[in-house]
């Protein structure tokens, strides 16, 4: 079948394929993504001024867990593990491509997937809020999509983000954003003087 050295070769080529890959997965952090810290979001520069509107808003109070919401309470469902982390991979995915091929948009729109995961997690959070309280009830985003109702920013407009319409809505918000430490190694920035 194969000769020693074809293997041998062929091992070799599999190494540095695992290890590029490795190293190309280190270097997007992309281990960041696995948990729910919502720093992890400013990985991708596009992300800025969403976190820096998120992090004053009533939704981003870090501090006091119990008023706090991470991106992931927000953006990705609750129904299972294995749900929460195959929508992660599929819109991270989806904006990387964006991203690569220069198509996303200066403010970033939730597209129907995502929006209908944001105000299912909406009415998850805030069900008592909408059912006993306020008694608005319960509509889903596709009832209020078609017209029989609205969804939960057409009247919340501001809330968590602060009405972003630009990238430049939160110039001062930005500087005070705690963009992550390079993953590059100190000796390897060395080596570019």
């Amino acid at each position: 079948m194969f000769s020693f050295r074809q293997k041998v070769g062929l091992l070799v080529g599999a190494g540095v394929l695992v290890g590029l890959g490795a190293l190309f997965m280190y270097l997007l952090r992309a281990h960041t993504y696995l948990g729910d810290d919502p720093a992890a979001c400013v990985n991708c520069h596009i992300m800025t001024p969403y976190y820096a509107s998120w992090s004053r808003s009533s939704h981003g109070r870090i501090d006091d867990k119990s008023n706090g919401a991470t991106c992931n309470d927000c953006h990705v469902p609750h129904t299972s593990v294995l749900s929460k982390y195959a929508f992660k991979a599929m819109d991270g995915m989806k904006h990387v491509a964006y991203f690569v091929t220069k198509s996303e948009r200066q403010a970033i729109m939730a597209e129907d997937g995502s929006a209908q995961v944001i105000m299912e997690n909406c009415i998850r959070c805030h069900a008592q809020l909408n059912q006993e309280f306020v008694k608005t009830g319960r509509i889903n985003y596709m009832k209020a999509k078609v017209g029989e109702g609205k969804a939960c920013w057409d009247c919340h407009r501001n809330v968590p983000h602060g009405g972003m319409n630009s990238l430049s809505a939160t110039p001062a918000a930005e500087s005070q954003v705690p963009l992550p430490p390079s993953p590059v190694p100190e000796w390897l920035q060395n080596m570019r003087n």
